[in-house]
């Protein structure tokens, strides 16, 4: 109690300081500014020689160096750097970068085109929206992103978009020209692509109908829904211009009538796989998908390869008045929602139309996803290093369930510490909840990058299994523990499950992580009398993200209708993708846990926790997650300061070899690696088939002084090791010459005497040399060879 009051002086000295930036104090950054005559090849030996790297040539003899161990934020400047620079000859002038603040001088005017009061969905008063006016006060209106529709084609010359339209992320497959102008018939049967793209980017203050999420992005679209729809069509689609265009949108997929199970085929996969991998520079390409209309037909989305894969980013919608509407699909691969139509007395989207018109009718799912691709637009916009899981963290952890009526409402296991409350919530019909385009934006512009995907796959079955009415999997899983494939933080999860069934229809699958969360892959969909079942088919759910693997999987497949159907499951691999450690962005390291961080150092990391909150890679959590416990680190600040270090509560890794453990110490090991088995009473891990093995260093590190001491203990074993074996040895001689005994053979006594031990079997040769006469070996053999014989002809 007494060191408290001392250390809270200096611990509240630097949380104040670390507010510095904010009441005016200069901010240093790891770049400089160096001019050096000669030219680049001189320039990056200066960089090279003092721990630089050039990052390139400003202009004259201007360059612009990043230096690789210097913090990038810092509050006091790299004096001994900034003199070693200054007195290298090449050198002329040298000054470490310093950030500035600077505003925007425009001023945020809401735009005026007739219908815009009309869009309720974008902004309203009692705020059962999707927040897009705090987006667009905050500067972000899409400027510079690129969004193409993948539809019937688009109006590039329709009033409302003309200003937008960017001709490089168009083309018509259909027809194989790079025109997207839809074929006018007399229906308008075509006006679905023109609907799309008013949405995402009709242009504001234009006098012209309403605007788009992101009224100042570009618009493309892609002409293939006109004509036969191909494997080769949707992959040409789905990769056109991957480094110009930044969002696919596509409201479409397989029939949604209930029955249908159906995906992309091989190009396509290849397409999306591309996408993700190599389009935007290798950010990854986004995919944004409307998840179908079938719940009238009692559909589910995860039979829908599309809007079921990874790759995409799944929307479903919310009524007017916040109800599920009569189409919408309940399935555990959509990832949130945005607003469409409803009921009759529920107003609809209003959007450019064709023929240079305006509606205010456009309806389903098809409406929410442009929706979505606009507000991702805004997120890109504030940050463009954003990669396809980046985005669909942002997704997760800023959608809002306020607002959206349902009784399934639920939370998941990991409960998501470390952000606000609104963001446990998930639901089989709306995801994560309402995407909320001013909370995005503001959470990706201070977003760090998500470590690499990590694709854990596990055998669940190994022989054949009967369903019958119900049948359950359940394994315990270690997430890859020790490889390169470990996952510690989850994404998404598969099922990827081949079953025969004679009613598919008649199934409900659900699926249990360790945690405790519960996704229905499945529910019964009484329109599908397939007897063909599911052959390798990925049942996806988004309900576990962050949660760790680690633990008891389970799989229920239960027939929901009737006790007399039959099946088998053949295939159940569980494949785990994620990150190896807990992501977190930049603002929740900065305000780790919502107010749960006590004490940030002077780069705005957390290093010391509230109450009841622990410490864990610069964030506090609730629960120390797997393989860590409990324990405590001295306080480590950024500055010099000579007060002594306090220690505070921290998540600590496990001692080795355990896996997880129940504290720091050796003996509470709760599990262990593989090829390791948990010693019950003692509590530790001991690898298999070397109980008991003591480590010669043990020996080797022993004190000479000790030496005398550790004698006569050491000479106790070798003792009754001795023994030991000449008991074995003298029982073993005994058994021995009893058999001979009994046996009736001849003993050759060393006292002398005529008889002879033979040991039948043994040759002859391993005797006494007296007794090995030529003869005798002749006759041996031949005695011998005549018994095999009669037993030959016996078993004849």
């Amino acid at each position: 109690s007494s060191v408290s009051p001392l250390l809270l002086g200096p611990l509240l000295v630097l949380l104040f300081s670390g507010l510095g930036p904010v009441v005016g104090q200069k901010l240093y950054t790891n770049t400089w500014a160096v001019h050096i005559p000669g030219g680049p090849e001189v320039a990056d030996q200066v960089a090279t020689k003092h721990g630089f790297i050039n990052n390139g040539h400003v202009f004259g003899d201007y360059y612009h160096f990043r230096h690789r161990t210097v913090v990038k934020r810092s509050l006091s400047d790299q004096r001994g750097t900034q003199v070693r620079l200054e007195k290298d000859p090449k050198v002329t002038w040298a000054e470490q970068q310093v950030s500035k603040r600077r505003r925007k001088r425009d001023i945020y005017v809401e735009p005026n085109d007739p219908n815009f009061e009309d869009q309720w969905y974008l902004y309203n008063s009692n705020h059962h929206d999707l927040n897009a006016k705090a987006a667009w006060k905050s500067g972000f209106t899409g400027k510079g992103v690129v969004v193409s529709i993948l539809d019937d084609g688009i109006e590039k010359n329709h009033p409302d978009l003309e200003q937008n339209y960017d001709p490089d992320a168009s083309y018509d497959v259909n027809d194989g020209d790079p025109d997207p102008q839809p074929r006018y018939t007399q229906l308008n049967d075509n006006r679905h692509g023109t609907r799309c793209a008013g949405e995402v980017a009709a242009v504001a203050n234009n006098g012209v109908c309403g605007v788009g999420v992101a009224y100042n992005a570009k618009i493309g679209g892609v002409r293939m829904l006109d004509g036969e729809v191909t494997d080769m069509v949707e992959a040409q689609s789905l990769s056109l211009n991957p480094q110009h265009i930044d969002i696919y949108s596509a409201s479409w997929g397989p029939e949604d009538d209930g029955k249908t199970v159906d995906g992309p085929a091989k190009l396509a996969k290849e397409a999306f796989l591309r996408g993700v991998t190599e389009g935007r520079g290798g950010r990854g390409s986004i995919f944004v998908w409307a998840s179908g209309n079938g719940g009238r037909e009692r559909d589910n989305c995860n039979c829908d390869g599309y809007t079921n894969s990874i790759y995409t980013l799944s929307i479903s919608s919310s009524t007017q008045n916040g109800n599920v509407p009569w189409y919408s699909e309940a399935c555990s691969s959509t990832l949130a929602t945005t607003y469409s139509s409803g009921n009759v007395n529920e107003k609809q989207i209003v959007t450019t139309d064709l023929k240079s018109k305006c509606t205010d009718s456009h309806t389903g799912t098809s409406a929410s996803a442009p929706l979505a691709a606009g507000i991702i637009a805004l997120a890109l916009e504030a940050n463009k290093n954003l990669t396809w899981r980046d985005m669909q963290h942002l997704v997760v952890r800023t959608s809002n369930p306020n607002h959206l009526l349902t009784n399934d409402w639920k939370t998941n296991g990991v409960g998501r510490k470390g952000t606000t409350p609104k963001a446990l919530k998930l639901d089989h019909s709306y995801g994560y909840g309402l995407l909320d385009a001013g909370g995005i934006v503001e959470l990706a512009r201070t977003w760090s990058n998500v470590g690499p995907q990590r694709k854990c796959v596990v055998s669940m079955v190994f022989e054949p299994r009967n369903i019958g009415s119900r049948l359950l999997i359940s394994k315990s899983v270690d997430a890859c523990f020790g490889t390169d494939s470990y996952v510690t933080s989850l994404e998404h999860v598969q099922a990827r499950l081949t079953l025969s069934y004679n009613r598919r229809g008649k199934l409900a699958i659900h699926l249990i992580s360790p945690a405790g969360t519960r996704s229905t892959l499945l529910h019964p969909r009484f329109h599908d009398f397939s007897s063909e079942g599911f052959n390798d088919w990925a049942f996806m759910t988004t309900h576990s993200w962050d949660e760790n693997p680690t633990g008891v999987w389970r799989l229920e497949i239960e027939n929901v209708a009737s006790a007399n159907d039959y099946g088998t499951l053949t295939q159940f691999l569980l494949v785990l993708y994620g990150t190896d450690s807990a992501t977190s962005s930049s603002s929740e390291k900065s305000q780790p846990g919502g107010g749960s961080c006590k004490t940030l150092d002077l780069r705005q990391m957390c290093i010391e926790c509230n109450s009841g909150y622990y410490l864990f890679e610069q964030s506090c959590v609730k629960e120390c997650p797997a393989g860590f416990s409990v324990g405590h680190q001295p306080i480590t600040y950024t500055v010099g300061n000579s007060i002594a270090p306090a220690s505070v509560s921290a998540c600590l890794p496990c001692p080795p070899p355990c896996l997880t453990c129940s504290s720091l110490s050796p003996q509470a090991c709760l599990s262990c690696p593989p090829h390791s088995s948990l010693d019950p009473f003692s509590g530790t891990c001991v690898h298999l088939n070397q109980y008991m093995r003591e480590s010669p260093g043990n020996f080797m590190a022993a004190q000479p002084n000790r030496e005398s001491a550790l004698q006569p203990a050491s000479q106790l074993p070798v003792t009754i090791a001795v023994l030991s074996c000449v008991a074995i040895f003298a029982i073993f001689v005994g058994i021995f010459l009893l058999l001979q005994l009994r046996s009736g053979a001849l003993i050759k006594l060393p006292l002398g005497g005529n008889r002879m031990v033979s040991y039948r079997g043994i040759p002859t040769v391993w005797g006494d040399d007296e007794g090995n006469t030529d003869s005798e070996n002749d006759e041996f053999d031949a005695h011998h060879e005549r018994t095999a014989f009669i037993k030959t002809q016996s078993a004849l």
